[in-house]
């Protein structure tokens, strides 16, 4: 039995001429055309359906190959906390990967109102959620005594110290104690001759600030200031501060250069270390020897949970603060690290000063008012 049925195939004899036309001569032809054709395609749908499955099959392993690796390197990229665009553009969403040269601002920040100072650049971070913002442009400015913070960075590496221990003994030189009593930049009073400890001398320097202190105990570490400044570089570098050069020890040199995002950093790492954490938590030191005791120049130390860090302020530089606070957030304290730069440049140091401490004020009280409600949301 054929597979299809047949059609019964017209009668072609002519019809007598007094006949008429056979009406269905013409359909019966248009019929028995189709059948002979659909029989060809059917068996050849037939034969070729199986090399059709294979090749679809092929077509779909292919299409799964590159969509797979896509799909999983979009989740990677979304794992890592940075977001980045199929061309390569980033976003300020989500934390940048570590060691990039900027971080980027977390999720969260985009729904905190921040009071962001209207000149110069700031910065702050929160350990544990990230970056909540820079402001200004990032281009390298004079940051006069924020200096210090490298400079006992670096000490604090060379001459490790256990949390509350005096440290190692060091003696003033004539060179110190001729500095001490200046009038053209902060000093805290030195004896020559006298033993003191790297702890007593670390409070001098960051407390009062004492640049005669802090290029001694330059001299102490490297043997002269040069050779402590190349070391302070090579520190900077190694954090990636790529936007920062030292030329001094102290931050009287207005050729020592930094920006907020890279102070920032260096904040944070200064900050791991316990000991650099009590000297910048120290409310007032004493001088030995000579009685005088010196308050902290970081005016918020204290209040709203402010924990540090360092002032400095000069006429080129301006005002300047990096600020350390504390803040409870879903039931764990967070360290909140800040930096304010080139706050009203070119006026007394005193005024820049001023302006740098309420900008900083500001940003933390913001902050500590808004952060936990804005970890709830994000």
């Amino acid at each position: 039995m054929p597979d299809t049925p047949t059609v019964p195939a017209p009668d072609l004899t002519p019809a007598p001429p007094s006949a008429p036309a056979a009406g269905n001569d013409h359909r019966g032809r248009v019929r028995s055309c189709f059948g002979s054709r659909l029989r060809i395609r059917l068996r050849l749908w037939l034969r070729l359906r199986p090399r059709l499955r294979l090749w679809l099959r092929s077509r779909l392993r292919l299409r799964r190959s590159v969509l797979v690796p896509l799909t999983a390197a979009v989740v990677l990229v979304a794992g890592t906390g940075g977001w980045y665009a199929a061309g390569g553009g980033r976003s300020t969403v989500g934390p940048a990967p570590a060691g990039g040269p900027e971080e980027a601002v977390a999720p969260l920040a985009a729904s905190m109102h921040l009071p962001w100072p209207r000149e110069g650049q700031a910065s702050v971070a929160v350990e544990g959620i990230g970056s909540l913002g820079t402001r200004g442009e990032q281009r390298p400015v004079p940051i006069a005594s924020v200096t210090k913070v490298m400079t006992a960075y670096v000490i604090l590496k060379d001459h490790p110290m256990r949390a509350d221990a005096p440290g190692a003994t060091v003696v003033a030189d004539r060179r110190a104690a001729d500095e001490s009593y200046s009038s053209v930049e902060t000093t805290a009073p030195v004896i020559a001759g006298r033993e003191y400890t790297q702890r007593r001398l670390l409070e001098l320097m960051m407390v009062p600030s004492g640049n005669n202190v802090a290029r001694m105990l330059a001299r102490w570490d490297a043997g002269d200031e040069k050779a402590f400044v190349a070391k302070m570089n090579r520190a900077a570098a190694g954090l990636g501060m790529r936007a920062t050069t030292y030329t001094g020890v102290s931050g009287m040199e207005a050729s020592t250069r930094s920006t907020a995002a890279d102070q920032l950093r260096l904040a944070r790492a200064a900050m791991k270390d316990p000991v650099f954490r009590q000297v910048v938590a120290t409310a007032s030191v004493t001088a030995p020897g000579v009685g005088v005791t010196f308050r902290n120049t970081n005016k918020l130390l204290g209040r709203d949970g402010v924990i540090g860090l360092k002032t400095g302020s000069s006429t080129p530089a301006g005002g300047n603060l990096v600020w350390a606070t504390t803040q409870e957030v879903a039931g764990v304290s967070r360290l909140v690290l800040g930096v304010v730069l080139h706050q009203r440049a070119g006026t007394t140091p005193a005024e820049g000063s001023a302006a740098a401490h309420e900008a900083s004020r500001a940003l933390i009280t913001a902050i500590r008012a808004e952060l936990p409600a804005a970890v709830k949301r994000a």
